[in-house]
């Protein structure tokens, strides 16, 4: 049905609860069916705060680039569990001799979630590593130290039984959990064990889970992703990879490279539809009778896209991925994003709602947060905000006449929002850490844009793509940056909205 402009705005403080990269309330409690998270009095991190290691090394040089992951996953559709031989080959990029190698499990959080089967290490069989009850991290001890620039073989075979996600009724009682499953689908996101970035000097940087905001932060990969349905469905299959031939009857392969995730989303309800950017296939799933909705999310893809590219640089994969996810939040992956059903629901068939703004937002993330990546935990501006700004520019090359109606629907004054740099445990709840890191760093953005011209502002964000395309920036990396495009006085705009010296 359509909505008024009145009746949206009158909605949008509520709706953007679920808005883009969220997490659950901070009041909500954890059940056996949602991952456990830590207790206000937990230590929030476990690393200090990452940068990429310099590029320039004298070590020497591994014969791959980045870590390779082979998954072979066995998934029986009906009842939601799946058997996974998984191999990384890992190259020690590090500078430093590694005596034992960290990884995420993030299905290990929900209780039987994650059975470890067998584990090897260049084929020697590995039982004194480490991985607690509920708990994300797994520790590896080597049988040999990995001297800078060797390689590594870790293969494992491990057991997945996947949550249900609670269906929506309040979002103070049910937090958004995309891992798992609904009547309508399955998700497969932050599924597979995965090797966390290491700073030299520092350690392995993997950050305790948070009721809101993303606490992990990845390495660029491959991907060589085979899933096989052991009870002889046939369901259709999001991917954040191309799909290639997979030699095998009855699977399917889907390879992924220089990314920083892997993501499935799986159903028997999908309607597809795709078009063609350039040498990009772009896809959109989406339930029945969303025809509408699901063919805007698809638009807005294709057409952000291409101005993400003109004004910030080159996609970097051959597929963009677009789904409907069956739960209240939106979120990207490499090459890949959900909307929220909520957004599709409020469609107007206008771009004046979130579902377009959204689709814009998550596109966004495809340049910050897979190309040039950030500590999520600890710097999440550094994406949300220029996601959240890149909505802006979208609007004004694709829409101009609405660039003030995205000011006033999306953005809105609130008091003392705090800073724009402010790690997810500081954020005050999950509505205020919103305020801060995406609507003010919205605003910085625009200030900051104000106070160079538009010539200046985008010279500066595409070098700052082109230098950290592929690695993981810092807050010091943007301003320094910045500072090589322009030598205006912003010190009131950084009094104004940071709380750190950069």
């Amino acid at each position: 049905m359509h909505k008024t402009l009145a009746t949206l705005a009158l909605l949008s403080s509520f709706l953007f609860l679920f808005a883009s990269c969220s997490s659950p309330d901070p009041e909500a409690i954890p059940t056996t069916e949602t991952p456990i998270l830590p207790t206000a009095t937990t230590t929030p991190t476990e690393t200090l705060l990452p940068t990429e290691p310099p590029t320039a090394t004298s070590f020497p040089q591994p014969a791959i680039e980045r870590p390779q992951y082979s998954i072979d996953l066995q998934l029986n559709y009906s009842t939601k569990a799946a058997t996974v031989d998984q191999t990384i080959i890992y190259p020690n990029w590090t500078g430093e001799t590694l005596t034992e190698l960290v990884l995420a499990v993030q299905p290990n959080l929900w209780s039987g979630g994650f059975s470890l089967n067998s584990l090897a290490v260049d084929g020697t069989p590995i039982t004194n590593y480490q991985l607690p009850n509920l708990n994300q991290r797994l520790e590896i001890p080597l049988p040999q130290p990995l001297q800078p620039g060797g390689i590594v073989t870790l293969t494992m075979t491990y057991g997945l039984i996947l949550p249900p996600m609670p269906a929506y009724s309040n979002p103070n009682e049910v937090r958004p959990q995309i891992y798992g499953y609904s009547e309508r689908q399955l998700n497969l996101v932050d599924w597979y064990p995965f090797i966390v970035p290491y700073q030299p000097g520092e350690g392995w940087i993997l950050h305790n889970p948070w009721f809101y905001g993303e606490h992990l932060v990845y390495d660029t990969a491959n991907f060589d992703v085979t899933v096989t349905f052991t009870d002889g469905s046939s369901p259709q299959v999001a991917s954040s990879g191309a799909e290639v031939a997979s030699g095998s009857a009855g699977s399917r392969r889907f390879k992924l490279e220089a990314g920083r995730t892997f993501a499935l989303s799986i159903s028997t309800l999908y309607k597809v539809a795709q078009r063609q950017v350039g040498d990009v296939t772009v896809y959109a799933y989406y339930f029945a009778f969303y025809d509408a909705p699901g063919e805007a999310m698809l638009q807005t893809t294709v057409e952000a896209l291409q101005v993400f590219e003109e004004k910030f640089g080159p996609y970097r994969h051959k597929t963009m991925t677009a789904v409907q996810g069956d739960f209240n939040d939106g979120m990207e992956y490499s090459a890949f994003y959900f909307i929220s059903r909520d957004y599709f629901n409020l469609y107007d068939n206008t771009p004046k709602n979130y579902l377009v703004i959204i689709a814009a937002h998550e596109t966004a993330h495809q340049w910050w947060f897979d190309a040039v990546a950030d500590d999520q935990a600890l710097e999440p501006w550094l994406d949300e905000t220029l996601c959240t700004y890149s909505e802006r520019i979208y609007y004004e090359t694709v829409h101009p006449d609405l660039v003030d109606w995205w000011w006033g629907y999306r953005y809105f004054e609130f008091q003392k929002a705090g800073f724009v740099d402010t790690p997810i445990y500081e954020g005050g709840g999950q509505r205020p850490y919103w305020d801060k890191t995406y609507l003010t760093g919205a605003r910085f953005m625009e200030d900051l844009r104000q106070r160079v011209g538009d010539e200046i502002f985008f010279a500066f964000l595409k070098d700052y793509y082109t230098q950290f395309a592929g690695k993981r920036a810092t807050s010091a990396d943007f301003f320094r940056v910045f500072r090589e495009h322009s030598a205006a006085d912003i010190s009131d705009l950084m009094a104004k909205y940071f709380q750190k010296t950069y």
